[in-house]
């Protein structure tokens, strides 16, 4: 159990407040408003022939611009709402309109995307201002085709958009790890802290320290298996302890037992095997505490443009003394591979604890043994390709693995010679991430395509379901086409509060909308951060492929005004590696650097170059006591240095995953202090062994994972060709004092 001081506004929130409440009050249930009940309007007629509406029927609109349906709805106080229309739309074609609140049009052609048939009933999903009392919500067409049927509407009022973001409700993740003849003692400073807060350390019943400046205490001398608590101290009054520390038994690491699946044989009559492959966190069961989530990937995973079949792909939730909670199956009709499978888990519906979310087909088998379609079915083609049948996307819960929601994963392949190619390599282009779309509470993001046509759309899970946000299509040309990368990222660019998906070489707004495109095209690594904290706002850096295209580029993450960039690639083959991060203290900011085409130095904040190349171009860690950050690559850190660089972990006993790429199943901040943790399997399969870094430190920052653009970051590092986290603000030498994180917890 977790315990922390309340505010009035949340004292109400335990008291159910409705709609609009105050900053911190929980949300009310939402609303419904039918479209046949007065006072709604239906510029149309008001049927009941088409199964599955709610109530006694929907509006059929008239099919001309502007033949409207409106909504009177009543809000207790001004404030942000969630506006939910429930439709069918059984053509084959988009219908789009505007969506206007009080004669003001608050999303302009939103999309409502066919559903397959009338007697299949969707849910678009948005955020609008409304103001104290009546209001009027108008959906208007804005092509001769008119509306979708349109069933109801559902308001979720309340003011939590001014109260931050959503987070989870974390505990003080005490860790205690070996550090020569003691124990270094470390944990988090939750956002939820106040300024003034300290800490009491506890060994047993014994108070062995206080702590003012920072969130760990080296106990010299002391026992190996000692166990401690620490108390937060608020205004001189002491608080409740914390759970136990957890121990890292290895000394410099904890081994997590894992359970390899059992190997198989294809139809073709090859035998494979399974090995441990990117990981997830989340806190699954609410206690305050993360579990992980992973992927066993077997030995004959593909490329997409490798032809053959592939074992199927397990997906496991583990705790941290080994407890499995479930394994899902996702069937013989989910190819393995690094472009297939991406997974996220995140607290998507706010209940406290985490669904997780993947693609799913025919024959894929929940943590419960529920079989998702048809189990029967075997949908692979002679190459070993997955080119018909239906395609899912499906929520779990995230204590049993049970299905909690599945819909049609958007977009459909089509036609799968129209994403570039005819035998299946682009039309399986996956990316997945997290973001904070309305500025309070995490939406799921799902992609397909980066080569060419590039496809992104959101989704809410609320009450249970997953309903259609938007969705972003480049079509066959402009835009975001051939823009993607093998990899995104998520920030708010543009400080609205609301978070963009950063799609490569293009951004995608928080409403669907195209921002801009660099038209640099396609890469392989992509970073955003504040790189650059002499200047305001965000940046990314990304390198290209294209022999076209630059090198590689550092633009503004808002407008995409390019700050500076390296030479072109002189019809050669890009980079295939790069990497910003403040790594050398003799440089303001961060550096940038590679290895491959144009990408001979390291380079600084304005693309001078000003050192050797760092001995390798993969992820990062903060990983001692200052907060430059060190390399991370296969299984050991690097400290850079302008001779050379010093090594400061060897994972002996642990490998990494990916091949080439020799990345970690998860790193980042998960347990402790500010300083990351690295994840890697064990050899053999066995367990997955974290490491955790043994130096303390005078540096007092709020956990990471408060801070949601690395929360989400968390989230999104498994999608395909995986990459470090980074924070919102300058985490670096020479930084300023960190914001407090604008969130709150359950």
């Amino acid at each position: 159990m977790r315990l922390r001081i309340l505010s009035a506004t949340a004292v109400l929130a335990m008291a159910g407040t409705l709609t609009c409440a105050p900053p911190g009050v929980a949300q009310a249930a939402p609303t419904r408003y039918e479209a046949e009940q007065a006072p709604a309007t239906c510029d149309g007629v008001v049927e009941s022939n088409h199964a599955g509406y709610s109530g006694t029927g929907f509006c059929n609109g008239t099919n001309a611009v502007g033949a409207a349906v409106q909504f009177t709805v009543n809000a207790a106080a001004a404030g942000t709402a969630t506006l939910a229309v429930r439709y069918a739309n059984g053509t084959t074609t988009t219908r789009p309109a505007d969506i206007v609140v009080n004669g003001t049009v608050v999303q302009a052609a939103t999309p409502f995307d066919a559903t397959g048939a009338w007697t299949t009933w969707a849910t678009k999903t948005l955020t609008a201002p409304l103001n104290a009392g009546g209001n009027t919500v108008r959906i208007v067409p804005t092509s001769a085709a008119g509306l979708p049927n349109i069933d109801y509407l559902d308001v979720e009022a309340g003011g939590a958009a001014e109260s931050g973001r959503q987070v989870e409700d974390l505990d003080r993740g005490l860790i205690s790890v070996r550090s020569g003849t003691g124990n270094l003692v470390s944990w988090r400073l939750l956002a939820t802290d106040p300024d003034n807060v300290s800490f009491n350390v506890y060994r047993g019943s014994t108070r062995i320290a206080t702590v003012t400046n920072s969130t760990n205490h080296l106990d010299s001398g002391a026992a190996a298996d000692a166990s401690y608590t620490v108390r937060a101290v608020v205004n001189g009054v002491e608080q409740a302890a914390s759970e136990p520390s957890l121990r890292f038994t290895g000394g410099d690491h904890l081994d997590v037992p894992i359970q390899r699946p059992s190997g198989g044989t294809t139809p073709d009559g090859a035998s494979y095997t399974y090995s441990a492959g990117d990981a997830s966190a989340g806190d699954l069961d609410g206690d305050g505490r993360l579990e992980i989530v992973l992927k066993w990937d077997p030995s004959n995973a593909k490329d997409n443009s490798q032809s053959g079949y592939t074992g199927n792909v397990f997906v496991d939730a583990y705790r941290l003394d080994g407890t499995r909670l479930w394994r899902i199956d996702l069937g013989r009709n989910i190819r393995a591979g690094a472009h297939y499978t991406q997974f996220q888990v995140y607290d998507y519906d706010g209940d406290g604890r985490a669904e997780v979310a993947m693609k799913t087909a025919d024959g894929t088998r929940s943590g419960t043994g529920q079989v998702i379609g048809s189990a029967s079915a075997d949908h692979r083609n002679s190459s070993g390709y997955i080119l018909t049948g239906p395609e899912y996307l499906t929520m779990f819960r995230g204590t049993d693995g049970a299905v909690l929601s599945t819909v049609n994963y958007l977009p459909a392949r089509g036609n799968v010679s129209s994403w570039g190619d005819s035998y299946g390599n682009r039309v399986d282009r996956f990316l997945a991430a997290t973001a904070y779309l309305d500025g309070r509470r995490p939406s799921l993001i799902m992609a397909r395509g980066y080569y060419t046509r590039a496809v992104v759309v959101a989704w809410d899970f609320r009450n249970g379901t997953l309903t259609h946000r938007w969705t972003y299509d480049s079509g066959n040309s402009g835009g975001a086409y051939g823009q993607g990368n093998h990899n995104l990222s998520v920030a708010d660019v543009d400080a609205d509060g609301r978070d963009e998906i950063v799609y490569g070489s293009a951004t995608i707004d928080d409403n669907g909308a195209l921002m801009y495109a660099t038209g640099f095209g396609h890469g392989d690594a992509m970073h955003v951060g504040d790189l650059i904290p002499a200047r305001s706002g965000l940046e990314v850096f990304t390198i290209h492929e294209s022999g076209s295209s630059p090198a590689a580029d550092v633009h503004d993450a808002r407008t995409g005004q390019i700050i500076w960039q390296r030479p072109g690639n002189g019809g050669s083959e890009g980079p295939g590696r790069g990497v910003a991060g403040d790594i050398h203290a003799g440089s303001p900011g961060a550096e940038f650097w590679g290895a491959g085409t144009q990408m001979t130095s390291l380079f600084n904040t304005s693309g001078a170059a000003i050192g050797r190349t760092p001995s390798s171009a993969n992820f990062l860690a903060w990983w001692d006591a200052d907060p430059v950050r060190e390399l991370l690559d296969g299984n050991h850190v690097d400290k850079y240095g302008t001779g050379g660089d010093t090594r400061l972990l060897t994972g002996s006993g642990a490998h990494s995953i990916n091949g080439t790429k020799a990345t970690p199943s998860l790193s980042g901040d998960l347990f402790g202090d500010w300083r990351e943790e690295i994840i890697l399997p064990r050899d053999g399969e066995g367990a997955l062994r974290i490491y955790a870094t043994t130096v303390p430190t005078d540096r007092r920052i709020w956990t990471l994972l408060h801070d949601t653009q690395y929360r989400v970051a968390i989230a999104w590092q498994n999608t395909a060709y995986n990459q470090p986290p980074h924070p919102s603000f300058f985490l670096g030498n020479g930084m300023s004092a960190p914001p407090r994180p604008n969130v709150y917890v359950r």
